[in-house]
C-alpha cells in the first residue's frame, strides 16, 4: 500500500551527537512561532525512550498490555504506539501529524533517508561533513565556512536560520513523488544500499534447486528435507512405565499390600491380564500389563517375599506414558524444509526411518582472480599473495553442506575469466568470486562480467564490505564479494548464507541474533551497518557480555579466526557505550 505524505514542506536538520540539534532547535522555535508559523516537529531517537512516567494511569495500561494508548485532556492528546518487532517507516510517521493544522514539519535526525535538510556543524565536534556525500543537503549552519555553493549561515544566528526557514516555507510548491520511498529512520541514502535492502534483493532473486534424492539417516545431517514427514507408529509404540516400580490398578489403590507375580525387565512384556490385589514389579520402557494403568516408584516401596507394601500417597495413572502420547501415528513429525541435525537424525531412527527425502546438494563455484594471486604450498613468488579468500569460502560452503566446485585461480585475461565464468554457470547453482568488484575498479572480472550477463554492483552501506556484485549469468546467481579477507566472510555471512538456504528450501530461516552488554565503547559511523568481531561469554552474574578482538581492519584475519561473534552496530547509532545493550550474531559453531 502506497503510503500518502503530508502535502507540507519539510524540512531536517542533519548532524552528528554533539552538536547540539536539539538546544538549536529550541532556542529557534519561539522565533519561528512568532511569525504565526505552525510548526510539526518530528524527532528520532537513537536508543529506547519512554515518553510516560511509571505510576501514571496511561503508563500502567500500557505497561499491562496496550499496543496503543491514547491519552487525552482538555489541552492535549496523545498516541502511544509500541513498534517491538520493528522500527516505524519515515513516511508512516509523518502521516500520523494533522497537516491541515500544520505549515510545516521539521525533523530532528533521521539524516540518512532523502529529504531537505539544512547540516548542522560544530568544528569542537571532530566529524566529518556530510553535505559532499549527501545531495539532499540544501543548506549549511555551521561555525566554519566552506568552498561550496550551498547557502551558509553561521550556526549561532538564529535569526539568518529563521529567515531561511521562513523563505523555505514560503518558495515551496508541492510536487508529487513519482515513486515514493518506503523508509524508517534507519534507511540509508538512494546512493547506497542498506544491508537489509541488499539481503532483500538477492532473497528476491534465487530459487529452491530442483531436485531431490532419499539419503540414509547417517548421512542426512545437515540436509534440508524435501517433504514432509509423517509419523509411521506411535511414540511411545505402547503404553510404558517412566521409572523403575510397580505396576497395578487405579480400581485396586486401597490394599496395604500386593502380591508380586511378576517381573518385567525393558524388551519384555506380561502378557496376562493384571488381577485384583496383584502388582508387576517393571523396569522403564518396559510395557503395562494389560488392565495396569498405575506405577509407584521403587523408592516407595517395601517388598518381603512375594508381598510389597507401598508407603506413599498413589495417584490413579502416575508413572505411567501413554501410547502416542509424544507422537500418535499420523502425527506431523517435521515440515518440508527443515535442516537436519542431531536432534532430527535421532527422532527420525527413533521412528524407524532408515531414509529421508532431502533437496540435492546446491553445486557453487569458486574462483579466485588475478596474476598477483597464488596458491599456497609453494615458495611465494615476488609481488604476489597467497589465496586466502577461496580456502575461506570453501569451509563457509562445506559448513552449509554444498558440493564446492574449485576452479582454482584465474589469471588477468578477459577471454579466459569470460570461458571460466560461463564454464562456471554451466556446471554450478551458483558462482562466487571475491575481488575487483568496487565501483571504480578497472578489473579483467569487471570486464568479463559486463559481456556475460546481468550483474549490479552495489555499495552496501555496511562496514567492512562495501562493494558487493550480485545477478545471474545463465540463470545462474552471481556474487562477487570483496577482496579483503574480513570483509569476503562478512559479506558471505549477510548475503550469500541466506541465498543458499533459500535455495537448499530451508523455510523461514532467520540468523540467530542476541543482545549482549558491550564490556567496552564501541564507535561507528551513522548511516551505515557496522560489523566488528567479537568475543562474547557469561559473566559472573549470568549476563552475555561482548568485546571486539582488537583491530578491525578487513584485511586483518586474524581478527575473525579470533571472534565467536559479529557485534551489529545499526545506522542510527555512532557510539555504543560501555554497559549498553549491542547486538551480536554467534558465529555458530565457534561459540
Amino acid at each position: 500500500m502506497t503510503i500518502q505524505k503530508p502535502n507540507l514542506p519539510l524540512l531536517g536538520f542533519a548532524a552528528y551527537s554533539g552538536t547540539g540539534k536539539t538546544t538549536l532547535l529550541e532556542a529557534l522555535l519561539p522565533k519561528l512561532t512568532a511569525t504565526g508559523l505552525r510548526i510539526g516537529v518530528l524527532k528520532h531517537a537513537h536508543h529506547d525512550f519512554d515518553v510516560d512516567k511509571p505510576g501514571k494511569d496511561s503508563y500502567r495500561l500500557r505497561k499491562a498490555g496496550a499496543s496503543q494508548m491514547l491519552i487525552a485532556s482538555r489541552y492535549r492528546h496523545a498516541l502511544m504506539t509500541e513498534t517491538p518487532d520493528s522500527e516505524a517507516e519515515f513516511d508512516y510517521l509523518l502521516t500520523r501529524f494533522d497537516a491541515e493544522q500544520l505549515d510545516v514539519i521539521l525533523v530532528e535526525g533521521c539524516k540518512n533517508i532523502a529529504f531537505p535538510k539544512i547540516e548542522l556543524h560544530r568544528d569542537e565536534v571532530g566529524k566529518p561533513w556530510l553535505y559532499p556525500n549527501d545531495n539532499n543537503i540544501i543548506a549549511i549552519a555551521a561555525d566554519d565556512k566552506v568552498d561550496s555553493e550551498l547557502p551558509q549561515m553561521d550556526i549561532n544566528d538564529l535569526d539568518a536560520i529563521r529567515d531561511f526557514i521562513l523563505k523555505y516555507v514560503a518558495d515551496f510548491s508541492a510536487v508529487k513523488p513519482s515513486e515514493p520511498a518506503t523508509a524508517c529512520c534507519d534507511t540509508l541514502s538512494p546512493a547506497f544500499l542498506s544491508v537489509s535492502q541488499g539481503q532483500e534483493k538477492i532473497l528476491n532473486a534465487v530459487a529452491m534447486v530442483e531436485g531431490k534424492e532419499n539419503i540414509a539417516i547417517n548421512d542426512s545431517y545437515g540436509r534440508v528435507l524435501s517433504e514432509d514427514v509423517i509419523s509411521p507408529v506411535n511414540v511411545p509404540q505402547y503404553t510404558n512405565s517412566a521409572m523403575d516400580g510397580y505396576a497395578i490398578r487405579a480400581d485396586d489403590l486401597q490394599r496395604e499390600s500386593y502380591k508380586v507375580v511378576a517381573e518385567v525387565m525393558a524388551g519384555y512384556s506380561y502378557d496376562a491380564p493384571l488381577q485384583m490385589g496383584e502388582a508387576v514389579k517393571i523396569m522403564t520402557g518396559a510395557p503395562m500389563p494389560e488392565l495396569a494403568d498405575t506405577v509407584i516408584m521403587r523408592e516407595q516401596a517395601n517388598q518381603e517375599g512375594q508381598t510389597v507394601h507401598f508407603n506413599a500417597d498413589i495417584k490413579a495413572g502416575q508413572n505411567v506414558r501413554q501410547a502416542g502420547e509424544d507422537l500418535a501415528l499420523g502425527a506431523a513429525v517435521f515440515a518440508k524444509g527443515t535442516r537436519i541435525e542431531s536432534p532430527e537424525m535421532g527422532m527420525l531412527a527413533s521412528l524407524g526411518f532408515g531414509q529421508c527425502p532431502v533437496t540435492r546438494k546446491v553445486k557453487v563455484a569458486i574462483f579466485s582472480t588475478g596474476d598477483e594471486v597464488q596458491n599456497p604450498g609453494a615458495e611465494q613468488v615476488p609481488n604476489t599473495i597467497y589465496d586466502s579468500n577461496r580456502f575461506t569460502l570453501m569451509g563457509l560452503l562445506e559448513k552449509l553442506g554444498c558440493d564446492i566446485i574449485d576452479l582454482g585461480i584465474i589469471e588477468d585475461d578477459e577471454e579466459k575469466m569470460v570461458k571460466a565464468i560461463e564454464k562456471a554457470s554451466h556446471q554450478a547453482d551458483l558462482v562466487m568470486t571475491s575481488g575487483g568488484v568496487s565501483v571504480g575498479d578497472a578489473d579483467y572480472i569487471k570486464l568479463a562480467l559486463d559481456r556475460l550477463g546481468e550483474i549490479d554492483f552495489w555499495r552496501i552501506n555496511m562496514r567492512p564490505g562495501r562493494p558487493l556484485a550480485f545477478g545471474k549469468i545463465n540463470d545462474k546467481p552471481f556474487f562477487g564479494l570483496p577482496g579483503n579477507p574480513v570483509a569476503v566472510m562478512v559479506s558471505f555471512i549477510n548475503f550469500v548464507e541466506p541465498a543458499i538456504r533459500k535455495m537448499q528450501g530451508q523455510l523461514d530461516w532467520q540468523p540467530l541474533k542476541v543482545n549482549a552488554i558491550a564490556a567496552e565503547s564501541l564507535r561507528s559511523r551513522q548511516g551505515r551497518t557496522e560489523f566488528s568481531r567479537g568475543v562474547y561469554e557469561m559473566n559472573n552474574q549470568g549476563q552475555l557480555v561482548v568485546r571486539t578482538t582488537g583491530k578491525q581492519g578487513s584485511g586483518i584475519l586474524r581478527s575473525m579466526s579470533e571472534a565467536n561473534c559479529l557485534i551489529e552496530i545499526s545506522p542510527a547509532v555512532d557510539t555504543v557505550k560501555e554497559g549498553e545493550l549491542v547486538t551480536v550474531i554467534p558465529l555458530q559453531g565457534r561459540v
